[in-house]
């Protein structure tokens, strides 16, 4: 068993950090950014605007048996720079994962992503039995780099 607890991948994509920011920051896009499969869509419609921010997102997978939905609070915010949210089960507080996007400008059309999934701080033994992490893989975030990719042509 390993004692990992985050995934960090990163990739160069030939966008500014501006535009890579408008994709990120709307969670109507992230179904088409998500390497994992499991994102359905976004519940609410609203951009994410600040820390303290809740978007919830419909999901489905077989870790929580068929379709659920997630509340993820905003927990990092910096304009172009840095997204951060830690979700939850809707209704519940966070059990301590987090997702991190960190935004590096390389030049005004390139820019340095990368993306952390961290499980540090889940520390529920129950939920520990019932949901095995990692439940993202490195491919599975690297995929979602290159989707962003993608997505950024059509900005």
């Amino acid at each position: 068993m390993s004692n990992q607890t985050s995934i960090t991948v990163e990739r160069l994509i030939d966008a500014s950090a501006k535009d890579i920011f408008e994709i990120l920051s709307n969670p109507k896009r992230h179904v088409e950014l998500d390497g994992s499969g499991f994102v359905r869509g976004d519940e609410n419609g609203e951009r994410i605007s600040k820390v303290g921010d809740v978007f919830t997102m419909n999901m489905d997978g077989p870790h929580m048996g068929g379709e659920y939905k997630t509340d993820n609070h905003v927990s990092g915010y910096a304009h172009d720079k840095l997204l951060a949210w830690k979700t939850a089960p809707a209704g519940t507080e966070p059990p301590g994962w987090e997702w991190l996007w960190e935004l590096e400008p390389q030049g005004p059309d390139a820019t340095l992503v990368r993306q952390t999934y961290d499980w540090s701080n889940v520390t529920d033994k129950e939920l520990l039995k019932q949901i095995s992490f990692p439940l993202v893989s490195e491919k599975d975030l690297e995929d979602s780099l290159g989707r962003l990719a993608a997505a950024t042509t059509g900005a």
